[in-house]
Protein backbone atom coordinates (compact mmCIF):
# COMPACT_ATOMS: atom_id res chain seq x y z
CA UNK A 1 0.00 0.00 0.00
CA UNK A 2 1.28 3.35 -0.97
CA UNK A 3 1.15 6.42 1.76
CA UNK A 4 2.27 9.72 1.46
CA UNK A 5 4.29 11.24 4.46
CA UNK A 6 3.91 14.65 4.83
CA UNK A 7 7.39 15.79 5.03
CA UNK A 8 10.19 17.74 3.74
CA UNK A 9 12.90 15.66 5.97
CA UNK A 10 14.97 13.15 4.23
CA UNK A 11 16.17 11.43 7.09
CA UNK A 12 12.57 11.01 8.77
CA UNK A 13 11.46 9.56 5.40
CA UNK A 14 14.17 6.66 5.48
CA UNK A 15 13.64 6.00 9.20
CA UNK A 16 9.71 5.47 8.00
CA UNK A 17 11.05 3.64 4.67
CA UNK A 18 13.22 1.09 7.16
CA UNK A 19 10.34 0.46 9.86
CA UNK A 20 7.12 0.27 7.39
CA UNK A 21 9.04 -1.79 4.02
CA UNK A 22 8.39 -4.98 6.02
CA UNK A 23 4.79 -4.26 6.52
CA UNK A 24 4.08 -3.89 2.72
CA UNK A 25 3.52 -0.31 3.02
CA UNK A 26 5.41 2.29 0.57
CA UNK A 27 5.86 5.89 1.48
CA UNK A 28 6.12 8.56 -0.56
CA UNK A 29 7.32 12.45 -0.53
CA UNK A 30 5.39 14.93 -2.31
CA UNK A 31 7.27 15.73 -5.03
CA UNK A 32 7.45 12.00 -5.67
CA UNK A 33 4.22 11.03 -6.51
CA UNK A 34 3.06 14.70 -7.87
CA UNK A 35 1.61 16.29 -5.18
CA UNK A 36 1.64 19.85 -4.09
CA UNK A 37 1.43 19.91 0.06
CA UNK A 38 0.19 23.05 1.40
CA UNK A 39 1.94 24.94 4.69
CA UNK A 40 0.05 23.44 8.04
CA UNK A 41 0.48 26.07 10.99
CA UNK A 42 1.49 23.96 13.71
CA UNK A 43 -0.91 25.46 15.91
CA UNK A 44 -1.34 22.50 18.28
CA UNK A 45 -0.24 22.38 21.74
CA UNK A 46 0.63 19.00 21.67
CA UNK A 47 2.73 16.74 19.68
CA UNK A 48 -0.69 14.49 18.53
CA UNK A 49 -2.37 17.58 17.45
CA UNK A 50 0.47 19.26 15.18
CA UNK A 51 1.10 15.59 13.96
CA UNK A 52 -2.96 15.57 12.85
CA UNK A 53 -3.11 18.80 11.21
CA UNK A 54 -0.34 17.68 8.96
CA UNK A 55 -1.50 14.37 8.21
CA UNK A 56 -5.27 15.99 7.33
CA UNK A 57 -3.55 18.13 5.32
CA UNK A 58 -1.80 15.95 3.85
CA UNK A 59 -4.03 13.61 2.64
CA UNK A 60 -6.68 16.47 1.37
CA UNK A 61 -3.99 17.17 -0.68
CA UNK A 62 -3.78 14.04 -2.00
CA UNK A 63 -6.45 12.00 -1.67
CA UNK A 64 -3.74 9.11 -0.53
CA UNK A 65 -3.37 7.59 3.15
CA UNK A 66 -1.14 10.28 4.80
CA UNK A 67 1.25 9.54 7.89
CA UNK A 68 2.66 12.98 9.63
CA UNK A 69 4.55 13.01 12.16
CA UNK A 70 5.44 15.84 14.95
CA UNK A 71 8.32 15.68 17.49
CA UNK A 72 10.28 17.06 19.88
CA UNK A 73 12.89 16.99 22.93
CA UNK A 74 11.84 17.59 26.51
CA UNK A 75 14.05 18.95 28.79
CA UNK A 76 13.17 19.05 32.41
CA UNK A 77 15.35 21.47 33.81
CA UNK A 78 14.13 23.61 31.22
CA UNK A 79 10.12 22.89 32.23
CA UNK A 80 10.03 20.91 29.21
CA UNK A 81 11.33 23.34 26.87
CA UNK A 82 11.98 23.35 23.83
CA UNK A 83 9.08 20.83 23.65
CA UNK A 84 6.51 21.20 20.49
CA UNK A 85 8.80 24.41 19.58
CA UNK A 86 11.64 22.47 19.10
CA UNK A 87 12.03 22.91 15.27
CA UNK A 88 11.37 26.82 15.94
CA UNK A 89 13.75 27.14 18.98
CA UNK A 90 15.35 30.46 18.42
CA UNK A 91 13.38 30.82 15.22
CA UNK A 92 12.71 28.57 12.47
CA UNK A 93 15.96 29.16 10.08
CA UNK A 94 18.38 29.27 12.86
CA UNK A 95 20.36 26.09 12.29
CA UNK A 96 20.60 23.34 14.58
CA UNK A 97 24.19 23.79 15.40
CA UNK A 98 23.18 27.15 17.32
CA UNK A 99 20.55 25.76 18.97
CA UNK A 100 22.03 22.83 19.93
CA UNK A 101 25.12 25.57 21.71
CA UNK A 102 21.87 27.76 23.16
CA UNK A 103 20.99 24.44 25.36
CA UNK A 104 23.90 23.48 26.22
CA UNK A 105 24.92 27.24 27.67
CA UNK A 106 21.64 26.58 29.31
CA UNK A 107 22.80 24.12 31.11
CA UNK A 108 26.41 24.44 31.45
CA UNK A 109 26.28 24.58 35.09
CA UNK A 110 23.53 21.78 35.92
CA UNK A 111 24.75 18.57 37.48
CA UNK A 112 24.37 15.35 35.55
CA UNK A 113 21.00 13.97 37.54
CA UNK A 114 18.93 17.10 36.89
CA UNK A 115 19.96 16.25 33.02
CA UNK A 116 17.20 14.53 32.19
CA UNK A 117 15.03 14.69 28.81
CA UNK A 118 12.97 12.91 26.48
CA UNK A 119 12.50 12.65 22.70
CA UNK A 120 9.01 12.52 22.31
CA UNK A 121 7.30 11.70 18.49
CA UNK A 122 3.43 11.81 17.98
CA UNK A 123 2.48 9.83 14.57
CA UNK A 124 -1.00 10.45 12.69
CA UNK A 125 -2.39 8.75 10.27
CA UNK A 126 -5.05 9.39 8.02
CA UNK A 127 -7.14 7.56 5.49
CA UNK A 128 -9.13 9.38 2.39
CA UNK A 129 -12.16 7.46 4.15
CA UNK A 130 -12.10 9.27 7.11
CA UNK A 131 -10.18 6.97 9.52
CA UNK A 132 -7.84 8.51 11.93
CA UNK A 133 -5.23 7.88 14.55
CA UNK A 134 -2.46 8.44 16.44
CA UNK A 135 0.67 7.08 17.63
CA UNK A 136 3.02 8.60 20.57
CA UNK A 137 6.64 6.94 21.73
CA UNK A 138 8.93 8.30 23.63
CA UNK A 139 12.81 8.03 24.00
CA UNK A 140 14.28 8.63 27.83
CA UNK A 141 17.85 10.29 28.51
CA UNK A 142 19.99 12.94 29.07
CA UNK A 143 21.21 15.94 27.70
CA UNK A 144 25.26 15.92 27.41
CA UNK A 145 27.37 18.53 28.42
CA UNK A 146 28.90 18.62 24.47
CA UNK A 147 27.58 17.61 21.54
CA UNK A 148 29.25 14.52 19.95
CA UNK A 149 28.61 12.39 17.18
CA UNK A 150 28.03 12.81 12.97
CA UNK A 151 25.27 10.43 12.36
CA UNK A 152 21.40 11.87 13.19
CA UNK A 153 20.29 14.99 12.75
CA UNK A 154 18.49 18.04 14.84
CA UNK A 155 19.24 17.35 18.42
CA UNK A 156 21.09 14.24 18.24
CA UNK A 157 24.33 15.31 19.17
CA UNK A 158 23.16 16.61 22.77
CA UNK A 159 20.86 13.86 23.83
CA UNK A 160 22.49 10.56 25.28
CA UNK A 161 21.19 7.51 25.77
CA UNK A 162 23.63 5.54 28.11
CA UNK A 163 27.22 6.89 27.41
CA UNK A 164 26.53 7.49 23.72
CA UNK A 165 24.61 10.45 22.12
CA UNK A 166 21.67 9.94 19.50
CA UNK A 167 24.34 10.96 16.88
CA UNK A 168 26.73 8.32 17.61
CA UNK A 169 24.67 5.28 17.05
CA UNK A 170 24.32 3.73 13.98
CA UNK A 171 20.97 4.18 12.18
CA UNK A 172 20.10 0.06 13.75
CA UNK A 173 21.24 1.11 16.92
CA UNK A 174 18.91 4.25 16.58
CA UNK A 175 15.43 2.94 15.53
CA UNK A 176 15.51 0.46 18.11
CA UNK A 177 15.45 2.79 21.13
CA UNK A 178 14.56 5.94 19.63
CA UNK A 179 10.95 8.02 20.00
CA UNK A 180 10.17 7.91 16.54
CA UNK A 181 11.01 4.01 15.98
CA UNK A 182 8.54 3.48 19.20
CA UNK A 183 6.20 5.34 17.86
CA UNK A 184 6.90 3.91 14.16
CA UNK A 185 6.49 0.13 15.98
CA UNK A 186 3.27 1.31 17.60
CA UNK A 187 1.84 2.68 14.14
CA UNK A 188 2.35 -0.33 12.28
CA UNK A 189 0.93 -2.53 15.48
CA UNK A 190 -2.16 -0.08 14.79
CA UNK A 191 -1.88 -0.68 10.97
CA UNK A 192 -2.02 -4.39 11.25
CA UNK A 193 -5.06 -3.79 12.24
CA UNK A 194 -7.02 -1.73 9.60
CA UNK A 195 -4.89 -2.84 6.41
Amino acid sequence: MDFLVATHNMKKREELTRILRPLGVNVYLDFECGVILHEVAETGSTFEENAMLKAVSGCVDSMMPCIADDSGLCIDFLDGQPGVYSARFLGEDTPYPEKIAKIVELMRDVPPEKRTARFVSAVACVFPDGRRFTVRGVCEGTIGFEPKGENGFGYDPIFYVGERSFAELTAEEKDAVSHRGNALRALEAELKKVL
